[in-house]
């Protein structure tokens, strides 16, 4: 007798006598979700109103910038050179958005949590996709008027720039967030210890 059929035997008397199961005993696989409760969703709206309470980006009328001129803007204090690294990809994304094909009002609700939450986990440099349109008018090239208007109006943002074409081109911008008070006090501390 040769090894595999010997090793069969020896499994089938290690197994004993095994039924297969029945077809009405499997696991269902497929993904039954169930709908929100009433209370779930009261829990969404109220926590959604909050964040819009906080939330100060202006939706009003923005002049629409040119569709092929790149954005710029740097906060008084903020050297160029901060800016022209900032725009030849000299500092690493730590976190993207992604605004692609989205409505104008999801943009805005999405823009505010995003750049608080990147300060406050003490992140310097994030960029933002929102496409560009080739029309003065197109929606992709509001939202990047908007875009440059909102950002502005952030404490925490100290520059931001349009990124290079291997990074998305004009459809993309690079953003140069101000640390932390916890990130300068790291920062002493770690120059302290260099110091001895």
């Amino acid at each position: 007798m040769n090894q595999p059929l010997r090793d069969d035997m020896d499994f089938r008397a290690f197994i004993g006598d095994v039924k297969p199961l029945a077809p009405s005993n499997r696991a269902d696989a497929q993904n039954h979700r169930k709908r929100p409760s009433e209370a779930q969703l009261a829990r969404r709206e109220s926590a959604q109103e909050a964040v819009d309470e906080r939330n100060f980006l202006s939706d009003d009328f923005v002049d629409l910038l040119p569709p092929f001129d790149p954005i710029e803007y740097r906060r008084e204090g903020i050297q160029q050179g901060v800016v022209d690294k900032l725009r030849h990809g000299g500092y690493s994304v730590q976190a993207q958005l992604h605004l692609l094909r989205r409505p104008l009002a999801e943009c805005r609700r999405m823009l505010f949590p995003f750049i608080q939450e990147a300060y406050a986990h003490d992140l310097r440099s994030v960029m933002i996709v929102h496409g560009r349109g080739r029309e003065m008018d197109s929606p992709a090239n509001v939202l990047r008027s908007y875009l440059a208007k909102w950002l502005s109006q952030f404490e925490e943002v100290q520059a931001y720039v349009s990124a290079q074409p291997s990074e998305g081109g004009l459809g993309a911008t690079w953003v140069m967030l101000r640390k932390s008070e916890r990130a300068k006090a790291n920062n002493r501390e770690r120059q302290q210890k260099r110091r001895g």
